[in-house]
């Protein structure tokens, strides 16, 4: 279809781009995993035995490696989540965890920034955590390395820095469910398709941000990402 048969001009087309080509990865949907590593679930006194859950973010708030992020509105508390980001190439319903990584492309750098108060607010309401977690520029997204250069990463460094100022380690090896696992199971819940980018969680040491505040994040093996907070909008 052509511009012309829309009432009113399509949206461009979100997406990420791919280290070393000049082709970018168009972005489907956006979908993150919460509580995934248990450091972070005890750092937010959330109930560990639980296990991990799925909410989402919309296509168009990717921002890319070197944006400047308004500081987001309603909130007093935006934080930093570093998290390691599956971008896939095909999809289906009810993929087995042994077929899973087939579906992959490959693997980014990424930040679920969160309104942290909001998001509190919400779960102590038992309401939905959109407001807390979906907002624009709130998935910045570093550049993907394709799967069939770097493999999939089980082990690995995963990072973040403020202003110089380590606030965020741990390891890919410390995730309470593995990629295969987290692309079988959300796929008992919705149909994935290529496109789908998969945010996986975040270990321990999330905190509040500021305008003004610079962030270099990164995986080891994977790529790196940095932002620089900005003004209100």
């Amino acid at each position: 279809m052509s511009p012309a048969d829309y009432v009113i001009a399509p949206l461009p087309q979100a997406a990420l781009a791919v280290q070393g080509d000049g082709r970018m990865f168009p972005v489907r949907r956006i979908w993150c995993v919460g509580r995934n590593y248990l450091e972070h679930i005890r750092e937010l006194g959330n109930d560990e035995r639980n296990p991990p859950f799925f909410f989402a973010k919309h296509a168009d708030m990717v921002a890319p490696d070197g944006a400047i992020v308004p500081y987001p509105t309603l909130t007093k508390d935006m934080q930093h989540e570093v998290e390691l980001v599956v971008a896939l190439k095909s999809g289906g319903l009810n993929i087995s965890t042994d077929r899973a990584l087939d579906h992959v492309f490959g693997y980014g750098v990424g930040i679920d920034l969160t309104r942290r108060d909001l998001q509190t607010i919400s779960r102590k309401k038992e309401q939905p955590w959109e407001i807390g977690k979906s907002f624009d520029y709130s998935a910045p997204c570093g550049a993907l390395r394709p799967a069939s250069e770097i493999g999939h990463p089980a082990k690995g460094r995963i990072w973040l820095s403020v202003n110089g100022a380590e606030r965020q380690t741990g390891d890919l090896s410390e995730m309470i469910w593995n990629v295969a696992e987290i692309i079988a199971k959300l796929s008992l819940q919705v149909e994935l398709s290529a496109g789908d980018i998969i945010m996986t969680g975040t270990p321990a040491g999330v905190a509040a941000l500021l305008p003004g505040d610079k962030i270099t994040c990164g995986v080891d093996g994977v790529g790196t990402l940095s932002i620089t907070i900005g003004e209100p909008a």
